[in-house]
């Protein structure tokens, strides 16, 4: 029967390198022992004695990074907007009855603002114009309208079913609602373009080849944009005038350095200045920042793509470059607060169900092997931050030394068939629940590891660190796509970053739903 992953002691049968062995300094310390993790070789390293050695190990300075948020002031204010409009237009084409009329709003305010939401309506914009919303705006606001009238009309009518409405009232609203949004958010963007030439936002600038010194000079001569470049990150610039006002900082590297030193609020990452490794650890220092982080392709259909029978251009531009806005980070989403109330709903509630497993399980361990039925164990979690996993104990390990850094223990003739039931089942994986409950972990997220074999992995692979951008959980993308025991370092690692990057509570759903298939369908091995 499969198991969700590997914990005290991993539980994979066999190791098959598939990547290459670790290069770099031989360092002292305790040597791996038994089977190694797959991709990596037997070199020896330090093993971290402290948390600021294995908070450095994994994530750089042991200083959590700061996370601000961008300004709110635009989204409130077109947000406003929306609201006010359509209270004011029912005002000035109602029927006298404010009762109805309050009714009314009620019903098109949370449709409008929720449609509105979803069209990307209240985002950040480089060049924001009225004209190009008045399409979204139009129909939205017809569908809230014609909502509103028809519940109106239905309820005022003692009808259930859906009635037709007055279509002349229902184009008079419309266009009402939509000329006073058009003003409003015509108003809006003025005082947002004057205030941008008024306090431009410090920005850098990821790779310093053409394009990215084309951006620089746009943005120097066109202020309206508000951001003003201040640096360029790029490791190994090809080409830069002797006279360039924008200066190149360095690599990536700086970034921790110079985001905050610097008041960076925008980092804009342009083609062909980087390799994919750079972009990719710019873009995730960047988010971690709290930076907004915008990407200019290096092709301009990048800014189009084909929909139906149509090309639809989407994104924004900065002085005709195609520009895109990415995405906050999972953890500044509104929704990850739900994950985590979720998380704490479902692990009360599961500890409470399980109440009598967990204690079959309990005498079972304790008859077998004796006193200490709860095994704990030293792991990394968010922000490269130690925590106590908890678990059923399914072999009682020889010293502290062969609990942190053995791999492999799934031949080893000391476990009884108690233990191996445990771990058969993934039963033993049921107090983790409690550290569910605690914040320590979550239900799903990239499974945590030994301080130990953190450090080798970070060394191995650098993206490995950025796995804790997020809280740990007890199943994962990587489990349930097979990477458990031991398979590829390299591959996990991929698949968690890509669960960060990619994360909605939908796919959180899907995961629960597929470990859960994983463990009853399993057959054992």
């Amino acid at each position: 029967m499969t198991t969700i992953d590997n914990d005290e002691l991993p539980r994979a049968t066999a190791s098959t390198p598939t990547a290459p062995t670790l290069t770099g300094p031989t360092l002292t310390g305790p040597t791996l022992t038994g089977p190694t993790p797959s991709g990596l070789g037997t070199a020896q390293l330090t093993y971290p004695s402290t948390a600021v050695e294995r908070g450095a190990a994994v994530t750089g300075p042991a200083v959590r990074r700061r996370r601000r948020r961008p300004g709110t002031g635009i989204p409130a204010a077109l947000l406003a907007v929306d609201a006010l409009a359509p209270v004011l237009a029912l005002a000035l084409l109602g029927s006298g009855e404010p009762d109805r009329v309050l009714w009314a709003a009620c019903v098109i305010l949370p449709v409008l603002v929720l449609l509105n939401s979803y069209g990307g309506l209240y985002r950040l914009r480089l060049a924001p114009s009225v004209l190009d919303e008045i399409p979204s705006l139009a129909a939205r606001a017809a569908v809230a309208v014609s909502l509103a009238l028809t519940l109106d009309r239905g309820l005022h009518g003692l009808w259930l079913a859906v009635v037709p409405v007055d279509l002349r009232l229902l184009v008079a609203l419309v266009l009402c609602q939509l000329g006073l949004d058009v003003l409003g958010r015509g108003a809006a963007y003025a005082l947002l373009r004057r205030h941008r030439r008024r306090r431009p936002r410090p920005t850098l600038i990821a790779g310093a080849g053409h394009i990215g010194q084309r951006i620089a000079a746009a943005l120097l001569d066109h202020p309206e944009y508000g951001l003003r470049p201040v640096g360029f990150i790029d490791p190994e610039p090809l080409f830069l005038p002797v006279d360039s006002a924008v200066p190149v900082l360095g690599g990536p590297a700086v970034l921790d350095l110079a985001i905050p030193a610097r008041g960076i609020r925008d980092v804009i990452l342009t083609s062909g200045g980087a390799d994919d490794a750079e972009v990719a650890q710019t873009m995730r220092t960047s988010s971690g920042h709290g930076c907004e982080v915008w990407f200019v392709p290096g092709f301009p259909e990048f800014g189009a793509f084909e929909y139906g029978n149509r090309r639809t251009v989407v994104g924004d531009h900065l002085w005709g470059f195609p520009c895109l806005r990415l995405g906050p980070t999972a953890m500044r989403r509104p929704s990850w607060a739900v994950k985590r109330a979720v998380d704490a709903g479902l692990a009360g509630l599961g500890l409470l169900l399980a109440a009598p497993i967990l204690a079959a399980c309990a005498i079972a361990v304790r008859v077998d092997g004796g006193p200490g039925v709860i095994f704990r164990q030293e792991r990394i979690g968010l922000d490269g931050e130690s925590f106590t996993v908890l678990k059923f104990r399914s072999l009682r390990p020889a010293d502290e030394q062969e609990s942190a850094t053995r791999w492999n223990i799934s031949q080893d003739q000391r476990m009884s068939a108690i233990g191996r039931f445990l771990r058969r089942t993934s039963l033993d994986e049921l107090p983790q629940l409690w550290n569910v409950l605690r914040g320590e972990m979550s239900l799903v997220g990239p499974r945590p590891e030994r301080p130990y074999f953190v450090t080798r992995f970070a060394q191995a692979y650098p993206q490995y660190r950025d796995r804790h951008r997020v809280p740990v959980g007890i199943t994962g993308f990587a489990q349930v796509n097979g990477l458990r025991g031991d398979t590829s370092i390299e591959d996990r690692t991929r698949f968690d970053n890509y669960y960060i990057e990619s994360w909605s509570l939908w796919q959180d759903v899907k995961i629960l739903l597929r470990t859960i298939s994983s463990v009853l369908q399993s057959d054992g091995s």
